[in-house]
């Protein structure tokens, strides 16, 4: 797991980065919680996240938002993380430019930065969103979603509710084509705290089906 530096807008982008020796291995990157609240690459859901693409054999990368740890720059309320997402995932592809797949998952603050990227990029085929703040942040701009993905919640997250995650995923579901899956941890507040094995469960369960119906496709 070797620690790289990016050049990012702001400056350098503290990053560590799994790569595979296949060619054509997918990509994933991993987008932290928010700055001014804790969130890091280091944060425990982002770093079960990266292991759990790894174990799959993808090149994965999870980095520091501008102003974080030893990445430089400020806080920017969105347009600069943004800008920081997709200069990492420039970085990746310009590492992995045979990749056969592109996916991309983020937590809470990081999942909204995820979203707009993924509406920038249509090289995204798949996306994990953890505790999306579908009540703290506006997600109209996925009209429509342009892939498939998951989005899990806690039931107990007294920061962003069931209600309004599950109000966003039927908004999405409209999309023709798209499939949003949602799931809910039992009693899982925002960090999940004492519930990150289920949630990984529910992780690990959806990438598998997702891989395995690509790679049934493919054959």
């Amino acid at each position: 797991m070797p620690e790289v530096i990016i050049n990012g807008p702001a400056g350098r982008i503290e990053a560590r980065y799994h790569h595979e020796p296949s060619q054509t291995a997918p990509v994933a990157i991993i987008l932290h919680p928010h700055p001014q609240f804790g969130g890091t690459m280091n944060n425990q859901i982002v770093y079960h996240l990266y292991y759990t693409f790894v174990r799959r054999k993808f090149s994965v990368l999870r980095f520091n938002f501008r102003g974080v740890g030893r990445s430089q720059g400020l806080f920017d309320n969105g347009p600069g993380e943004l800008a920081d997402a997709a200069t990492a995932l420039d970085w990746m592809q310009s590492f992995n430019p045979d990749a056969r797949a592109c996916w991309i998952a983020g937590v809470s603050f990081g999942s909204w930065i995820s979203m707009q990227l993924l509406m920038r990029r249509p090289e995204i085929e798949g996306f994990i969103s953890i505790a999306p703040p579908a009540n703290l942040y506006d997600f109209s701009f996925l009209a429509p979603c342009p892939s498939s993905g998951l989005m899990v919640n806690g039931g107990g997250d007294r920061v962003v509710s069931t209600e309004a995650v599950a109000g966003l995923v039927d908004r999405l579901k409209t999309q023709k084509g798209v499939v949003i899956d949602h799931e809910v941890v039992p009693e899982a507040n925002h960090f999940f705290e004492g519930k990150v094995d289920q949630l990984m469960g529910v992780v690990d369960g959806y990438l598998d089906k997702r891989l395995k119906k690509k790679a049934e496709s493919a054959a």
